[in-house]
């Protein structure tokens, strides 16, 4: 069917990506053969990628260090929306971990999808060493 093939190497990879480069300078018109092959190339190369490219999700605090950076927010911002400033810094410094209460706040407050505040991430022990 339309020379289509499964992408099990780097090779067919390739291939595919060559294949569809074509229809970006003239895209097909929607359930047209060209159209119908573009759009199960594409489908197939997302898998592949998928499988062989993996996006890993930062965790929680990472992320939520990366998004106050990117939207100018501070740590003094964070004290206020949790409560206090000794529970932000904790929470930045991986002493706490996030609540219910504090993820929910994050996701109402800032608009922060919950789902990146909710994977489990290791605590620091906080362990001084002596002199």
């Amino acid at each position: 069917m339309m020379n289509i093939r499964p992408i099990k190497t780097e090779a067919d990879y390739a291939w595919a990506l060559k294949e569809v480069e074509v229809y970006f300078d003239h895209e097909p018109e929607i359930g047209s053969e060209d159209g119908n092959r573009f759009e199960i190339l594409t489908k197939l190369i997302e898998a592949y990628e998928d499988d062989h490219f993996p996006i890993r999700q930062p965790e929680p605090v990472a992320f939520l260090k990366s998004f106050m950076e990117m939207t100018g927010r501070n740590q003094s911002d964070l004290a206020t929306l949790l409560g206090s400033r000794s529970r932000a810094s904790e929470v930045l410094r991986k002493r706490r971990s996030l609540t219910v209460d504090m993820i929910y706040k994050l996701h109402t407050e800032w608009r922060i999808p919950s789902d990146y505040l909710v994977a489990p991430y290791h605590l620091e022990t906080g362990r001084s060493v002596a002199a």
